[in-house]
């Protein structure tokens, strides 16, 4: 080429540039990774040839270990605990060398090395070692293998649960080292309760105590579970505390930023992101942070030297994992204290029937405050009855009572107020229309519901019923009447125009709201916090909560009316909370006498009589008709088991995303319940489990999905 070309085609520079960019992305660019090796001919790891592993297939009928060859280049990198590849379903026909071939690669965990196998055909290769990091511990697989059991599923579909996915950029880091423990903290405000110094007090000193907490209200509860978390660690040893969501876990973290400084406890929650959620928690495998606070996933955390976990409000549905099989944080906590021989509270400013039954046991010691002190830090609680609506014309006029609206305008004065409102979904089945007490089934003691014809039929053993009355009045007439957050927002827009009115929902959940005068408008757990605490509180349609079809209604609703009449001030500061339900049903009887526990104790004395959970063991078997039949014919249950149904599943609301209960999109599916006395809890889920597997090693499972679910939070 000759200089005058040369110059003609690249007047300014032009090509050299471009070829520069190109030469500098080559550059950059990442080599492609090898695709693992087959290893044919490869020599064996001399010691130890056998690796056990754990592979990544969540079917019950192949929920066991699968030996592999080591070759001995890997010798050093597969060791127990670090992730791996292997090939699976190649069958034994492929076959090359004395060496099994073929088949797809999937992922893996090294559960041991071993002399030799129990198999006696040959043994495919371990493909690759992804990295390693030792992630799975002896203990997390002892513990993700005992809750495999418990709710009849299999240990890979938990060791997802258990270990986050790898990230390679925050694995290559190291982790800071450990810090030297705390000093042993004063006991603070726990000296408000029974027993609450003597609690820190063996925490501190190396103790394991287990203590049911129900707290008093106000925002003293995250700083009071960090004084926990600070004595554990004082002792050398490590705490873990799991909370239903996002927003209380962001209140412990201060607490604990507040108690321990910067970078001494982890955070793992969904919200921080796949790369610093597994620094986080490789920093607590590797023992460089000895306390972790998180939401749900944060239960299986490898804590080094565990000598507390913490549940906070364990009756919220977040504890519950919607991924199969559905493991409880209450359950597994339970499960990690006692197996690891640590301390285990759990705190709420209610109380669950299961907590009430831990207590009755003797399995925890209560730990709650006087009466003295509960009636100093809770708010006065006024109802608004069925009477009070019917001579009250501005409540026929509009949907807020006489004394609800003068509470508001009171509140308004002084601060911000609270108006707490069913959320969408809550649509109550059936109720006696003049008491409002939930129409129940005579032989069951489910709930009613209305079908297509008018006859009613109960919602859990199928029975109609031609002749109800309500058992508490005696009424012959029902009801059925929800109102949402949005109207309500409306309507008090209307009543007070000269007041700001904000709401918290699905849509747009507020964490926190100022302590100047406005209207609050919110669905049940999206309360924000207000500073300084509410002025006051409205919480109506008390009775469209109440009448949710489900065992756990009642107890449900005090939860929730007594997490947003927490946030209140306290009477002596002038907080008020009007609730527009009838005040003679026992729910909002405890809350006007600010006594959760003993609404817990008398829940769990009647579901003691009727047979229900937490007394016995349940299980809710859903799919469709022919295929639930099948099932339940070959299932061979424990001779003291019994069914409840079955029953149509209700079909899924729209708008809602689809739960791991629902019927596919025009589908029919049926569901019966199982329940077994206490002590065959584990023979049924042995039961379930096993007659499971059968289906899906026989394909069937595939053509006719079958779903078990133990201890389920709905049974309405």
């Amino acid at each position: 080429m000759s200089s005058e070309n040369e110059s003609a085609e690249q007047p300014d520079g032009a090509v050299p540039e471009q070829l520069a960019l190109i030469r500098e992305s080559v550059r950059k660019a990442k080599a492609p990774k090898a695709k693992p090796r087959t290893w044919r001919g490869a020599a064996l790891a001399k010691e130890l040839p056998v690796a056990r592993v754990v592979v990544d297939k969540g079917v019950l009928h192949l929920d066991r270990y699968f030996d592999y060859a080591v070759p001995e280049e890997l010798d050093e990198a597969a060791q127990p605990g670090v992730r791996v590849r292997v090939r699976f379903g190649a069958g034994s026909r492929n076959v090359r060398g004395g060496r099994r071939e073929g088949g797809g690669l999937i992922d893996g965990f090294v559960v041991e090395r071993c002399a030799e196998s129990d198999y006696g055909g040959p043994l495919a290769a371990l493909a690759q070692v992804v990295s390693p990091e030792p992630v799975l511990s002896e203990e997390l697989l002892g513990l993700a293998r005992a809750v495999a059991d418990r709710y009849a599923g299999s240990l890979a579909d938990v060791l997802q649960l258990a270990v986050p996915p790898r990230h390679g950029r925050a694995e290559s880091r190291p982790s800071p080292p450990a810090a030297a423990p705390p000093p042993v903290p004063e006991p603070g405000s726990w000296q408000r309760y029974a027993r609450g110094a003597e609690f820190v007090a063996s925490l501190a000193a190396g103790g394991a105590p287990r203590a049911v907490w129900t707290a008093l209200p106000g925002p003293q509860w995250a700083d009071e579970i960090a004084r926990a978390v600070q004595a554990t660690l004082a002792s050398g040893r490590g705490a873990l505390v799991v909370v239903p969501a996002g927003r209380p876990a962001a209140r412990v973290d201060a607490a604990l930023r507040e108690r321990l400084g910067e970078g001494q406890h982890a955070v793992l929650t969904a919200d921080a992101g796949q790369e610093r959620r597994y620094r986080e928690w490789l920093a607590v495998r590797r023992g460089a942070v000895r306390a972790v606070v998180g939401t749900r996933a944060a239960m299986f955390a490898p804590v080094r030297d565990l000598g507390l976990v913490v549940v906070w409000d364990d009756g919220d549905a977040s504890h519950s994992d919607e991924n199969a099989p559905f493991p409880h944080v209450r359950e597994v906590l339970e499960l990690r204290a006692s197996r690891d021989k640590c301390g285990f509270l759990l705190g709420s400013w209610g109380c669950t029937v299961e907590a009430a039954q831990l207590v009755e046991s003797g399995w925890a010691a209560p730990m709650v405050a006087g009466r003295d002190q509960v009636r100093a830090a809770a708010p006065l609680v006024r109802t608004v009855g069925d009477g009070d609506l019917a001579r009250d014309e501005a409540a026929r006029a509009a949907r807020l009572p006489t004394l609800a609206w003068k509470a508001a305008r009171e509140g308004l004065k002084h601060g911000p107020v609270l108006v707490q409102v069913p959320r969408r979904g809550y649509v109550p089945r059936l109720a006696c229309e003049r008491c409002r007490e939930p129409a129940r089934c005579r032989a069951c003691a489910g709930p009613l519901e209305a079908r297509d014809d008018g006859a009613l039929r109960c919602a859990w053993c199928g029975r109609g019923e031609g002749a109800w009355h309500c058992a508490e009045c005696g009424g012959f007439r029902l009801r059925a009447q929800v109102v949402g957050a949005r109207r309500t927002a409306e309507e008090l827009g209307r009543a007070f125009p000269a007041v700001p009115v904000r709401t918290s929902g699905r849509e747009q959940v507020l964490d926190t709201v100022g302590g100047a005068p406005a209207l609050v408008v919110s669905t049940p757990g999206a309360e924000p916090v207000a500073e300084g605490g509410y002025a006051a509180a409205l919480l109506l349609d008390g009775w469209a909560m109440l009448g949710r079809p489900d065992l756990r209604a009642g107890e449900d609703a005090l939860r929730r009316w007594i997490g947003a009449a927490a946030l209140v001030r306290d009477q002596g500061a002038g907080g008020t909370v009007v609730i527009v339900a009838e005040p003679t049903l026992r729910p909002v009887q405890a809350l006007v006498r600010w006594d959760p526990v003993g609404h817990a104790v008398r829940e769990l004395a009647e579901r003691a009589e009727l047979g229900f959970p937490p007394v016995s063991r349940m299980a809710a078997v859903v799919g469709p008709p022919d295929a639930l039949s099948e099932f339940l014919g070959a299932v061979e249950l424990p001779s003291d088991a019994e069914v409840l149904g079955p029953v149509p599943v209700a079909a899924a609301e729209t708008g809602r995303p689809r739960r791991s209960g629902d019927a596919p999109p025009g589908e029919q599916w049926e569901r019966a319940l199982v329940r077994v006395p206490p002590g065959s809890g584990a023979a049924l889920a042995r039961a379930l489990k096993t007659a499971q597997a059968a289906r899906m090693a026989r394909g069937v499972g595939q053509q006719a999905a079958v779903r078990v679910r133990i201890d389920p939070l709905d049974i309405g």
